[in-house]
């Protein structure tokens, strides 16, 4: 298949996975390897097409957005109290993003290789798949943002750092957390959402530097064996960001009513297949 149409599909599935609770990057390492050459696209590639996605957020939560910046700009400058909820929600925004950045640096090499090993993202889809089942049952479903505290937003922090590993999801780790600790889908989901724009940003830009600075050489580690141009992965990461915001208001919308039982199953099933493909040798997991 040629790189640009390969490309043009793993931005669709970008789209369609980053904000469900199924592991997007997973997604794009199991395509990858079953399109074309059956190629890993790298986690590079990945981080810049979520870019596309995470700008999506910031379209759709714009207003939010907007407001919780002004207002903790403004509390810096005591015009807004810091008890304000948008304020302490930025503060615990910026509290919830450092674990994955230390923990991004500290195992990138493990993130880039070894964890991307579809032997990892199998195991790895059904433990959290039924995870996020049990939290989803069990959880009182009260809380709201406003309820949020310092406490939770350490542990949702270190549950969106749980993502760095493929097959676990952003969304769907912060949630299940969420869930666990008693607050409303929404609500969980809405702030899984916010608390992802910095470390999204923050990575794919990185990785953007990264590939303009020092191209990616294949055979290296880390690089992926058939490397999109820079307009296949632009191409890719629209295409990403305009799905995504479709995707963003179907989920809004369908986890106000219903539960997350779909996920759930379709987690377990993938990753079940994924071990049979991986055990009859009919796909290498590196």
């Amino acid at each position: 298949m040629n790189t640009f149409f390969q490309a043009v599909i793993l931005g669709l599935v970008q789209g369609l996975t980053e904000f469900l609770p199924v592991s997007s990057s997973a997604h794009i390492r199991i395509v990858g390897q079953l399109i074309g050459t059956g190629a890993d696209p790298g986690a590079a590639f990945t981080a810049i097409t979520q870019l596309g996605t995470e700008t999506a957020v910031v379209i759709y939560f714009w207003f939010d957005i907007t407001r919780i910046i002004s207002k903790w700009f403004k509390a810096l400058f005591r015009r807004v109290p810091q008890s304000d909820p948008d304020v302490r929600l930025g503060w615990f925004i910026i509290l919830g993003s450092i674990p994955i950045v230390l923990l991004g640096v500290l195992f990138q090499t493990a993130i880039e290789t070894t964890l991307r090993s579809l032997w990892v993202i199998a195991i790895v889809m059904i433990v959290f798949g039924i995870l996020l089942g049990v939290s989803d049952y069990v959880g009182r479903k009260e809380l709201r943002l406003k309820d949020l505290t310092w406490p939770k937003a350490v542990i949702f922090g270190l549950a969106q750092s749980l993502a760095l590993i493929p097959g676990v999801s952003r969304s769907g780790g912060t949630i299940t957390a969420g869930l666990f600790m008693g607050f409303e889908r929404r609500a969980a989901a809405r702030y899984s959402f916010l608390l992802a724009i910095p470390a999204v940003f923050g990575s794919g830009l990185y990785e953007l530097y990264k590939t303009v600075k020092t191209p990616c050489v294949q055979g290296t580690v880390g690089c992926a064996p058939v490397v999109f141009s820079g307009v296949e992965t632009a191409v890719a990461t629209v295409i990403a960001g305009v799905v995504g915001f479709g995707v963003i208001a179907f989920f809004m919308t369908y986890i106000s009513k219903r539960s997350f039982l779909p996920f759930v199953v379709y987690r377990i099933v993938l990753g079940l297949v994924l071990i049979i493909l991986l055990s009859a040798g009919i796909i290498p997991a590196l």
